[in-house]
């Protein structure tokens, strides 16, 4: 039994609209009307060449009539429509561009073609199908590689065991997905859906942002179906593997989530919908008005303080070259240098870690809370 890939239907971007029942079918339904296949269907939602509705209370996507209309208007009606959703496999693409289907295969493998979809097949091994249009345009591009000796390049990265069809797959859907919608946070689901668990928990440690783009995840227009391990092949296709791709998920997820976190905070259980700090964020909270005399007051009794200590320390140890100062005056202090101890209120934000750091490493909240509560200490040179 074949489980096709019907996942290049999400509704990410769908028009939101109260649809009512006469003006509107089920999209399997409107696969009837239009003359086309379930996968086929698929395909020409993901080209955006139909678009889809999703009613405002929730439920299946659904498509207009006056979708169904546009469609049958065009010229060459259904026979176009079902030309450029065309797929073909290996065998197939191999006969169109006059080549063996190995030659055909190492083009695959070496990124040279981009698949649209694909399926399991009985023996649950992957099937990718190529556009039969995006294959005529191949060989008009690139004649040369369609006769002779391979070229060097390609060679190599063959040898080096590179199999780029599910990296472009998964690309091809990610930048799709984003082109059909504004809306911050569905963006961020689309790229949080690229990595594993581990890997989002390290971009986005807050659970309630993790939770919420759960459930912003795009959902198939034709609902989740297939037999499990078929979903959990896919699951597994959806994630990046290579060094390259990750690294490169990791740094766009971020950019979108500071986006979305300056846009509106995720939903929280029992929020009154006041924006508040997510982990990492860079904003800080805003400040009381009603506590800034306090606050003068307090600073400049720490100011008198600290120069009463001043005074002691250089009567008792001699000049104050000879200790190492915390911060030398020639270096400008950290941007987001964390709270001192003692002075940091309840609930104060937690300091901003850097791009590289949270692309690349694990944040060690204990050891920096530690450290935090470490007070600070001066050394003298001898030591």
């Amino acid at each position: 039994m074949a489980v096709a890939e019907d996942v290049c239907t999400e509704t990410t971007g769908a028009t939101a609209v109260g649809v009512p029942a006469a003006s509107a079918m089920a999209v399997g339904t409107a696969a009837q009307e239009v003359g086309l296949k379930r996968g086929e269907f698929a395909i020409a939602v993901h080209l955006g060449l139909i678009r889809l509705m999703v009613p405002q209370n929730g439920g299946r996507p659904m498509v207009g009539r006056d979708e169904i209309e546009r469609l049958r208007s065009q010229d060459g009606f259904p026979e176009t429509l079902r030309e450029r959703v065309r797929t073909v496999g290996t065998a197939e693409g191999a006969r169109r561009l006059g080549i063996s289907p190995d030659r055909f295969t190492r083009f695959a493998r070496a990124g040279c073609l981009t698949p649209i979809t694909f399926y399991l097949n009985r023996y649950r091994a992957i099937v990718w199908l190529y556009l039969a249009d995006e294959l005529t345009g191949f060989a008009a591009r690139e004649p040369q590689l369609l006769t002779g000796r391979s070229p060097g390049w390609l060679r190599d990265r063959l040898e080096g065991g590179a199999d780029c069809r599910a990296g472009n797959w998964r690309s091809r859907r990610v930048e799709r997905l984003l082109s059909l919608t504004e809306d911050p946070w569905a963006r961020v689901a689309v790229l949080a859906d690229t990595l594993d668990p581990v890997q989002l928990a390290e971009v986005v440690d807050d659970p309630y942002e993790r939770a919420y783009l759960a459930r912003l995840r795009p959902e198939p227009a034709f609902g989740p179906t297939g037999p499990v391990w078929a979903r959990e092949t896919m699951a597994h296709l959806m994630r990046a593997d290579e060094p390259d791709e990750l690294l490169w998920r990791r740094v766009n997820l971020i950019m979108e989530l500071d986006n979305a976190r300056e846009v509106r905070p995720a939903p929280r259980p029992g929020g009154d919908g006041r924006a508040i700090p997510s982990p990492g964020s860079e904003r800080a909270p805003a400040p009381d008005p009603r506590a800034d005399a306090d606050a003068d007051a307090d600073a400049d009794a720490d100011a008198r303080s600290q120069s009463k200590s001043r005074s002691r320390s250089r009567s008792r140890s001699g000049p104050e070259s000879d200790l190492v100062p915390g911060i030398p005056s020639s270096v400008p202090p950290s941007p987001c240098p964390g709270p001192g101890p003692g002075h940091a209120p309840t609930g104060a934000a937690e300091p901003v870690v850097g791009l590289l750091a949270r692309i690349g490493l694990r944040r060690r909240t204990s050891r920096e809370a530690n450290r935090r509560q470490s007070p600070p200490r001066r050394a003298t040179f001898g030591e």
